[in-house]
């Protein structure tokens, strides 16, 4: 009995308790730098929009904002329960899917207030083609630092908590491109922006498993 209470004690005698708010610490650690890291690459490599005081008193312009911010806060709330042993993504599917379909509402009613000649110009605007790459890539310092917090974390679901975390980080990013990004067609924003913030979820699917193991 006392070499097992010998083994016990080896074990356990160098863990030290885990702070009060150790977590929350943490999170702000690791994404607030990271958040400003891609902010600091939009700039350097877009700048903010030309015509941004402008911007600024259009609805359109604070809905697109709204879509990408809402998105981001209710992934890193189910990142943070995730992060947690058996923890719970809660109702994120459920938000995720209420935000995309408030924002769907927003295009179908732009769409319909709209001549048909429009449309091209809404849906693809002119940079279809390189905004959901350029989402991407100002999200990846966000995954980074969302990674860097779980891996001092203990998440037990790897993949979805990459996945939901690649999503934050992902949406964060779309929040950050859109102070360049002039489009103002909100099926733009839908299709666009929506299929950029999907890439940095996959990666962060496929990346959980390994990145995240502890």
């Amino acid at each position: 009995m006392r070499k097992t209470d010998d083994i016990i004690e080896s074990l356990v005698g160098e863990l030290k308790p885990v702070p009060r708010h150790g977590l929350q610490r943490r999170f702000v650690l690791g994404i607030l730098p990271a958040l400003a890291v891609s902010l600091v690459l939009m700039l350097t490599i877009a700048g903010l929009r030309p015509d941004l005081s402008q911007a600024l008193s259009l609805p359109l312009f604070w809905i697109k904002s709204a879509y990408n911010a809402l998105l981001a806060i209710a992934a890193f709330l189910a990142v943070y329960h995730l992060a947690r042993p058996e923890g719970s993504q809660g109702r994120f599917f459920a938000a995720a899917a209420a935000i995309f379909a408030a924002m769907a509402a927003a295009a179908a009613i732009q769409l319909l207030l709209s001549p048909a000649e429009t449309y091209p110009a809404l849906i693809l605007g002119s940079s279809a083609l390189h905004c959901p790459f350029l989402i991407f890539a100002f999200a990846l310092p966000v995954l980074a630092g969302n990674a860097w917090v779980l891996r001092g974390a203990a998440p037990t679901n790897l993949r979805l908590t990459g996945f939901i975390a690649g999503l934050a980080a992902g949406a964060a990013g779309a929040w950050v491109y859109s102070w360049f990004c002039t489009e103002n067609g909100m099926p733009f924003v839908l299709i666009w922006y929506s299929l950029g913030i999907l890439l940095t979820g996959a990666l962060g699917s496929l990346l959980g498993p390994r990145l995240l193991r502890w």
